[in-house]
């Protein structure tokens, strides 16, 4: 069983990763002369990072999500807001402080402190799940509950001093990573259903959209009473490697690292479920053997993917935006970044948890190919507006206001799931990819072209969080008009005139 399954991610991470690996390759040999040993470190990077992602999507079916759904499940069962709500603000907070893609996005950071920035990000999306979960036990539109926080998001922005600015958006993307995800989105499912109501299924949606805009709120906030220190950002650069002894050594070395930052992640997680286990839970012998498994491959997923990702990908994601902003047609970072957009997204690993839990929870309904497809559409669309930003300068402020009004007007107008689905999406979407590739592009290619790092490199994670949110909710308007054309000759044929009289009589 688990062979077949191990069969089936390895054909999944191949298609995901390989076109992106051959766009870095076409291009290191066609237009960005890349130097040949950033390239091998990336090459090999690619290949840890393929190795992590079966492993981590395997732990995550195996153990976050059957732990995130019996949790929910069981709290939920007692009826007591006296538990649900501390128990959900203790798990926000747990689970973010150690989600690794905020630990990538604080290292870049430089004019913050890392503690300061993780503390203040933990706390906001520990705040919006017990505020996710008050609006799952009261039965509160999602629709209402994101209008009234994103305009709170937006007024708070206009008086945060403008170096806050785009770090807070883009915190609100990098905390719904690999660890957050499978654990948050099962904990949700298992919230709404022991509701049994018959918006239970659109309820189970919609906890990352709204554990989203905490980071968000909470940074902006920070920027209002904590002052920046003056950070200067320099290159990043790769050792030259001259044999294989030596590239292996650079990976070897970040293991250890990885090793620590995951188990910070992964060990508060397994010991609250241990606790839980006992109190309340008592799981069967061979279910809780199941989750053990799980939580070690997600360990040792998530170490190897990370390892790949910080040491393969950041050098080359930084000498791929830096050579093309020097070149003098720059503008062609635009189509290329739209390029790695459309096809990176397919690397996430959250991704993947998101599609099989929409097709779980809608029967198929919603497809989890075309999903992807609107997903890697707006990523690819954002990539390319970060770009322009990057090359222009312009202020965040011009992308986003339009974005998100746009984003929020559809709400009113697309079913209420794909509502929920669609800002879900957002948070899933900017993942370790965006934060480990895309984020070092647009570096890179900012302080080539003489830009300010902070206000205009920084917020590429936000637009990539945006822009699925207009495009899966187009999908779900898409979805309701051809529903309205499949039923409209249904009910022409029901009336009488569509029949003769022997029909009729046989009726």
């Amino acid at each position: 069983m688990l062979k077949e399954i191990a069969k089936e991610k390895i054909g999944e991470v191949v298609k995901a990763i390989v076109p992106i690996v051959a766009i870095v390759l076409i291009l290191s040999v066609t237009i960005v002369p890349m130097p040949t040993h950033v390239v091998m470190v990336f090459f090999y990077g690619c290949i840890l990072l393929m190795i992590g992602m079966v492993f981590f999507t395997i732990g995550s079916e195996q153990a976050m999500e059957p732990m995130g759904k019996q949790v929910g499940a069981r709290i939920t069962k007692t009826r007591k807001l006296s538990l649900i709500l501390p128990l959900g603000l203790l798990l926000g907070f747990m689970i973010t402080i150690s989600e690794p893609d905020l630990q990538v996005l604080a290292n870049q950071v430089q004019s913050i402190p890392n503690s300061v920035l993780i503390m203040s990000v933990s706390g906001g999306v520990a705040f919006f799940l017990v505020m996710a979960l008050v609006r799952m036990v009261l039965g509160i539109p999602l629709q209402r509950m994101l209008l009234v926080f994103y305009v709170i998001a937006f007024v708070l922005a206009y008086y945060t001093p403008r170096d806050f600015l785009a770090v807070a958006f883009d915190s609100g993307g990098v905390t719904t990573g690999p660890m957050t995800v499978p654990f948050i989105m099962a904990f949700g499912v298992g919230v709404s259903a022991l509701r049994g109501t018959k918006h239970s299924a659109q309820d189970s949606f919609g906890l990352i959209a709204l554990c989203s805009i905490g980071p968000i709120i909470a940074v902006l906030l920070l920027g209002l009473i904590f002052r920046p220190e003056n950070a200067t950002y320099e290159a990043i650069t790769v050792p030259r490697v001259l044999h294989s002894m030596q590239l292996g050594g650079m990976f070897m070395d970040e293991i250890p690292d990885q090793m620590r930052e995951i188990a910070q992640a992964v060990v508060p997680i397994a010991i609250f479920f241990g606790i839980f286990q006992c109190i309340l839970l008592h799981l069967e012998k061979k279910a809780l053997l199941r989750i053990t498994n799980g939580i070690f491959f997600t360990f040792i997923g998530l170490v190897l993917f990370l390892t790949g990702a910080n040491v393969g990908f950041i050098p080359a994601g930084f000498d791929l935006g830096g050579i093309l902003a020097a070149m003098s047609y720059n503008w062609i970072i635009v189509p290329i970044g739209m390029l790695i957009g459309y096809f990176i997204i397919k690397a996430e690993p959250a991704v993947y948890v998101l599609m099989k839990q929409v097709e779980d929870i809608t029967d198929g309904a919603i497809s989890g190919q075309a999903l992807q497809r609107s997903l890697s559409i707006g990523v690819a669309i954002s990539v390319g507006l970060a770009m322009v930003r990057v090359l222009t300068g312009i202020h965040l402020f011009y992308m986003l206001i339009p974005g998100y009004a746009i984003a929020l007007l559809l709400t009113f107008v697309v079913p209420p799931i794909f509502t929920a689905i669609a800002f879900d999406s957002g948070g899933v979407a900017s993942g370790p990819m965006t934060a480990t590739f895309l984020l070092p592009f647009a570096m890179g290619a900012c302080m080539t072209v003489g830009g300010n790092v902070v206000t205009d490199a920084f917020g590429v994670v936000t637009m990539v969080a945006m822009t699925p949110l207009v495009a899966i909710q187009c999908l779900g308007l898409a979805y309701k008009l051809k529903s309205r054309k499949v039923q409209k000759p249904q009910v022409q044929e029901d009336t009488l005139e569509g029949f003769g009289d022997y029909d009729i009589i046989d009726l």
